[in-house]
Parts: C-alpha cells; sequence; structure tokens
C-alpha cells in the first residue's frame, strides 16, 4: 500500500509533500536531514496522508496536490 503524505513544519509554518511505502520510515529520515530538501525546516509532523494500492495512483495523487502550490488549500485539506 502507498501513502501520499503532506508534511508541515511548525517551526517554518510550511508544507512538503511525497508518496511512499514506509510512512514511519520516511519522516523519520525528513526529521533527520537525510532528505536534502527538507532538512533544513525540521521538526515535521504528518498533517495528511492518503492510501492507494499502486505506486503510480500515489504518483498521481502527489503531483496533483503539489501542483495546487496554495498553503491554505493544504491548511484546509489537513485541518490545520
Amino acid at each position: 500500500m502507498f501513502e501520499v503524505y503532506l508534511l508541515y513544519s511548525i517551526k517554518f509554518d510550511s508544507f512538503y509533500i511525497g508518496h511512499t511505502i514506509d510512512l514511519k520510515r520516511r519522516l523519520e529520515e525528513h526529521n533527520s536531514g537525510k532528505t536534502r530538501s527538507t532538512g533544513g525546516k525540521a521538526p515535521w509532523v504528518v498533517a495528511y496522508t492518503e492510501k492507494f494500492k499502486t505506486r503510480i495512483e500515489a504518483i498521481q495523487r502527489e503531483l496533483f496536490l503539489k501542483k495546487q502550490r496554495n498553503k491554505s488549500f493544504y491548511k484546509k485539506l489537513s485541518g490545520l
């Protein structure tokens, strides 16, 4: 099962969107600095997730969410 996730950095009031098969491991990577694109904005918390049966479905949803580029949309989606 693949998950599309929306991470939120309280410290920087910013969001990050990705997909994974292991959300716990991926969150640890984001918070430990192993992911270059998110390392400087840690700590991250999971704000929202969606599950998909295939990687293709997850990637399509991830791309849709990334195209929104709208903080108020992400806050509404996540309930923040």
